[in-house]
């Protein structure tokens, strides 16, 4: 049902060296990009992200309890989606890990104070 997920910045450039590299890990690239906003994903694929620097001028702000889920293969790739949003800026909100018994997940934050998580069920 989803189609895409757009979450707003401050400075598109950090942002998207942020966002290159979660997409990256998760093998896709850059499928659209403008002067003040980037998207990843594959054309008529899964739900892609984006980023954007708003429409009406003012600043991005994040939403509180707002998050973007991003779907890995498998534990291995959530560690590694953590470990790089923390290489690029990004901040902690909850190490790798099992949460019951079939969930496994991390929690993070993109440079603005968006924030994702990486997760597998299974």
């Amino acid at each position: 049902m989803i189609g895409y997920v757009t979450l707003g910045t401050n400075d598109l450039a950090r942002a998207a060296r942020f966002y290159d590299a979660i997409a990256a890990e998760m093998g896709v690239g850059r499928m659209m990009e403008y002067d003040h906003f980037i998207a990843w994903g594959e054309a008529g694929g899964k739900p892609g992200i984006g980023i954007t620097e708003p429409f009406d001028g003012k600043p991005a702000t994040i939403g509180n309890g707002v998050m973007v889920a991003l779907e890995a293969a498998d534990p291995a790739q959530v560690d590694r989606l953590h470990a790089l949003a923390l290489a690029h800026g990004g901040s902690d909100e909850g190490a790798p890990g099992p949460r019951g018994e079939s969930f496994y997940a991390a929690y993070f934050r993109d440079p603005d104070g968006n924030k994702l998580n990486a997760f597998v069920i299974g």
